[in-house]
Formats: structure tokens, sequence, C-alpha cells
């Protein structure tokens, strides 16, 4: 029996549900939801096999305007699952105007990829709204495939599935078939607590923090990680160590209630928290971090 396999890239503007989409398509959590803008950075897949296929999805960073370095690279995350997609999920949402980033619209229509265009948040939508919003994407996009979905619900997942085994070409396995993810444990440590960071600070300080782990050292009793997050001012970090070091401490003990549950063990977990200037715009920096599109 024929083997099908490849890379079918999810792209779409920030808060229409890419990542849930992943994390429900894989069913696994693998990249961090919150609902600010920006949550997801880099570039992150998800491998799912069954006997005669394997699906690698890949979740990419919203399409933003760029105002620095981060953005830049975060953006080209996005234009490299453009080129080497073999099926593009474009995900917009119900509420999301037609024109937003018109010149993605116009790479994709350009493009020879099967596209399957998923509009998301269909919960939403009064009696009638909906077929209105198909019809115009129609329009937009005369060559997707398109399906009408909630990611959150999980309403027509499984079309969204049987759609991309249908479209997915014959191909070997590129990667073992138990394999979830093309991360290491670091790079979801360092997500995780990003994740907490996000979910408990609003205004700049979430998008002016960056993680980065210092020490992973793995023991049959405990799991020991150091982690340095990076801020830009020192009002940040004042922030987010907070009163007699309560809003770090409240982050530590989130995020290793979530290492734990991920790593069935017991984690000890060290946060310093650091002011780098301009660590956006820092090229070196940046690399370092894994945007290095």
């Amino acid at each position: 029996m024929e083997h099908k396999a490849g890379f079918v890239n999810i792209i779409g503007n920030p808060n229409v549900g890419k990542s849930t989409l992943m994390n429900q398509l894989v069913g696994e959590k693998l990249s961090i939801i919150t609902s600010k803008a920006q949550t997801t950075r880099h570039r992150i897949m998800g491998i799912m096999s069954g006997e005669n296929f394997q699906i690698i999805y890949s979740d990419t960073p919203g399409i933003i305007k760029p105002h620095y370095k981060l953005h830049e690279k975060m953006l080209r995350f996005i234009d490299r699952a453009l080129e080497d997609a073999d099926i593009l999920l474009y995900i917009t949402d119900v509420k999301e105007k037609y024109d937003k980033h018109q010149d993605y619209i116009n790479k994709i229509k350009k493009t020879d990829i099967p596209i399957i265009l998923l509009v998301n948040k269909i919960d939403l939508t009064r009696e009638g709204e909906l077929e209105s919003i198909l019809s115009q994407w129609k329009k937009m996009l005369p060559a997707a495939h398109i399906i009408p979905i909630s990611a959150l619900k999980g309403y027509y997942l499984p079309e969204v599935f049987d759609k991309i085994l249908e479209l997915l070409p014959e191909n070997p396995p590129y990667y073992p078939k138990d394999a979830l993810t093309d991360k290491p444990e670091r790079f979801f440590t360092s997500e995780i607590i990003r994740e907490k960071i996000f979910l408990n600070f609003e205004k700049e300080v979430p998008y002016s923090t960056e993680v980065q782990i210092d020490e992973f050292k793995d023991t049959d009793q405990i799991l020991n990680i150091r982690a340095t997050i990076y801020v830009m001012r020192d009002s940040q970090k004042s922030i987010l160590i907070g009163k007699k070091g309560e809003a770090i401490k409240n982050i530590g003990i989130q995020a290793r209630e979530e290492l734990e549950a991920l790593y069935e063990k017991q984690v000890f977990l060290d946060l310093y928290v650091k002011v780098y200037k301009e660590w956006r715009d820092k090229d070196g920096f940046l690399k370092s971090l894994g945007y290095n599109p």
C-alpha cells in the first residue's frame, strides 16, 4: 500500500487560532496559547504518523508588520513555510477583514501548492452569516478548498484531516514514526515559562521578555532547570519580580506545575531576571535563541 508524507504548513494573521488548530490536529500541546497577539514566535513542527502516512504540521507566527529584527525573523519563518509546504493551511476567522495583509494573500494566489482555507470560530457566527463569509473567501481564493471550522470546539476537524490525507503526496516518512516534534525539551521548557508571563502580565511586559534555559539537568529523581528571563528595562524587571518577589514566584509555581506534568517527575525551577536593552534588535542574541530561519 502506498505511503504518504508531507509538510502541512499553517499560516495566518495573529489570533485567528493557528496554535489551537495545531495542538488539536496533533493531539498534544506543542504551541503555547494565550489571548494575546504574537504569542507564537517560532516555527514549531508537530508530527502525526499512521501506518500509511506521516503529516508534519508546522505552526508559524502571525503575519505582522515588522518593527524590529525579532519581527523580521518571525516573518522569515512564514516565508519559509510558504516555500517548503506540500499543503498550505491558511487560517482566517469569521471576524477578520478579508483584505488584511493582502500581500500574503497575493503570494498564496500565485503558488501551485494545494491550499486548504480554514474559516475558524464558526461557533461565534449568527444564523445565515457564515454563508456570506464563505462566499467572499471563495472570491478571494478561488483555487482553495474551503472548510469552516471551530478549532477550539473541534468542529469539522475530521474533515480537515481527510482533505489533508487526500492531498498529501506519496513519500516515505521523513521522521521516525514515534517522533512528535523536531524541537528539543529545552525549547518547550522555555515556551512554557514564556506562556506564564503572557498569561500573568499586560501591556508591554510579555512582548519585551524572552526566556533562555541555562541549565537542564535530568536525574532519576528530579529535573533541575535554571532559566533567565530577559527584559529590556529596569522597570520591566521590577514588574516581573513583583513586590517581595511574589510575581516571579507565581510564574515559577505555574510553570513548574506544567513542567512536572509534561516530564512526569519532580522539577526544581530556578528563575532569574536580567535586563538586556534592545535585545529584540540584537542579531547574535536572537540567533542564540533559535531565531535563525
